[in-house]
Order: C-alpha cells, then structure tokens, then sequence
C-alpha cells in the first residue's frame, strides 16, 4: 500500500503505509504522509516500545491513553505510529529512540536527522 500522494520514503522510494491497525498518520490513512497544518511532522514510522512511551509519557505527551475524540486508539509495544520528527529526536538524544521502518518513513525526515542515524534504528517493514 503507498500513500496517496506519491511521496518517497527516506531511501528514495514509494512511501509506504506505516500502519492501519492501530491507524496512523496525520490523515488517519496509514501513511507518515504531512501537510503545512502539521506542524508536528507526524513522519517518522516507529515501532513502539514501553521505554519509549514512558519517555514520551514524561516528556508531556501521553501516546498511551485512548483518546477517540481524535481517533486515537492509545498505543502500546509492538505498535507501529507515525511519531512526530522531533519527538523522535529527542527520544534518540536520550538514548530511548524506538525502532523505525524506513520504507514508511517520510524523505522530509532527512532534513533533520541523516539516514545513517535511521539506519542505525531500521527494522524491516515485515519485521514489525
């Protein structure tokens, strides 16, 4: 499945879906997929952890509790999420950086952090 805008990944191809279940995405589509309004960058594909979301818990913003006012299902480990890039960062500043899937992660994403850092943290799209 790829996003419905023809947007390319971080390794230069197709972006493809990071998730549907839980759905993901700014659009609630699958895709790490962004616009102007997202001012977050919803676009790294991560595979959650419990040490991650503890951090992320701590850090202010709760990816745990259910929320269906906007369509959000609270995460556990195992799940993959379109993160916000620069929660991502801060996550791998501190050394609790998930696991992220490179073929559903957005190219924009190399405008602040470098492929070889991804893909210190890659998995398989299938692995997940």
């Amino acid at each position: 499945m790829t996003s419905r805008f023809d947007s390319l990944n971080v390794l230069g191809t197709p972006l493809q879906a990071c998730s549907t279940d839980p759905m993901t995405g700014w659009f609630r589509d699958g895709c790490c997929e962004t616009q102007a309004a997202d001012r977050g960058r919803h676009i790294v594909c991560a595979v959650m952890t419990d040490d991650f979301l503890q951090f992320s818990k701590v850090q202010g913003n709760d990816l745990t509790t259910p929320r269906p006012q906007y369509r959000f299902p609270g995460l556990k480990a195992g799940d993959r999420w379109c993160l916000c890039l620069d929660r991502w960062r801060e996550a791998h500043a501190a050394g609790r950086a998930p696991s992220v899937v490179l073929e559903a992660t957005h190219q924009i994403a190399l405008e602040r952090v470098t492929l070889s850092t991804l893909r210190a943290f890659a998995v398989e799209a299938s692995d997940s």
